[in-house]
C-alpha cells in the first residue's frame, strides 16, 4: 500500500517541514531543559524525512506526478493496420513499442531526478546543519554534567563534615563532656540557687 501516493513534490515537501515543527514542539513542550538536543533532533528527522522523499521519487520515477509541465510520453504508431503488409508487420510493432516504452522510462526517470535531487540536496543540507547543532548541543551537555558532578561533589563534602561532626557529638556523650559543657553557667540563673544547679 503506498501511502504516499496522493502527495505531489510540494505536498512532499511540506510534510517535511510540518513533522519537523511538530516534533520540535512536542519534544520541546515534554522535555523544555533539552532544547538543544530537541532542535538536534528536529533537523535529523527533515533530513531523515527528505532522504526517504528523494529515495520514494526515484523509486517512482514513472509517476505522472512528477513529469508536471514536462514532455509528454512518446507513443509508437502501429502498422498492423497497414493493408495487404499489415499482417506481416506485427513483429515491427512490439519492437517499436518496445524501444518508444524504454525512451519514455529514460524520459520519466529525466524528469523524476531533479525532483529527487531536490530532495536530496534539502537533506545534505539538513545534515550540515546538524553538524554544528550536536557540537553544540554535546558543549552544553558537558558543561551541565559538570555541574551537576560539582554540585554532587559539594554535597558529598557536606555530608562527610556532618558525618565527622556527628561523630563527635557521639563521642563527646559517650565521654560525659558534652554533659557539662551542654550545661549554662549558675549565673545565667539567678534566681535559682546554687545547690539546684549542682544537683541538676
Amino acid at each position: 500500500m503506498d501511502l504516499l501516493g496522493g502527495m505531489g513534490r510540494d505536498e512532499l515537501r511540506t510534510f517535511s517541514w510540518v513533522a519537523a515543527v511538530v516534533f520540535a514542539l512536542a519534544v520541546g513542550v515534554w522535555r523544555p531543559r533539552s532544547l538543544h538536543w530537541t532542535a538536534l533532533g528536529s533537523v535529523m528527522l527533515f533530513a531523515a524525512l527528505n532522504t526517504g522523499a528523494g529515495v520514494y521519487v526515484l523509486n517512482h520515477f514513472g509517476d505522472s506526478r512528477w513529469s508536471a509541465g514536462g514532455e509528454p510520453p512518446l507513443s509508437a504508431p502501429s502498422f498492423s493496420g497497414t493493408p495487404v503488409v499489415g499482417q506481416f508487420l506485427g513483429p515491427l510493432d512490439s519492437a517499436l513499442n518496445g524501444v518508444v516504452g524504454g525512451v519514455n522510462e529514460f524520459l520519466a526517470f529525466k524528469q523524476a531526478l531533479p525532483v529527487a535531487l531536490d530532495f536530496l540536496a534539502a537533506s545534505g543540507w539538513a545534515l550540515l546543519v546538524s553538524f554544528p547543532l550536536a557540537v553544540l548541543a554535546a558543549g552544553l551537555s558537558f558543561a551541565a554534567a559538570r555541574r551537576r558532578k560539582a554540585d554532587f561533589e559539594r554535597y558529598r563534602a557536606t555530608v562527610d563534615l556532618l558525618k565527622d561532626e556527628l561523630e563527635q557529638v557521639k563521642r563527646q556523650i559517650s565521654s560525659g563532656h558534652f554533659v557539662d559543657a551542654a550545661l549554662p553557667a549558675a549565673d545565667e540563673f539567678p534566681d535559682v540557687r546554687p545547690g539546684l544547679m549542682r544537683r541538676a
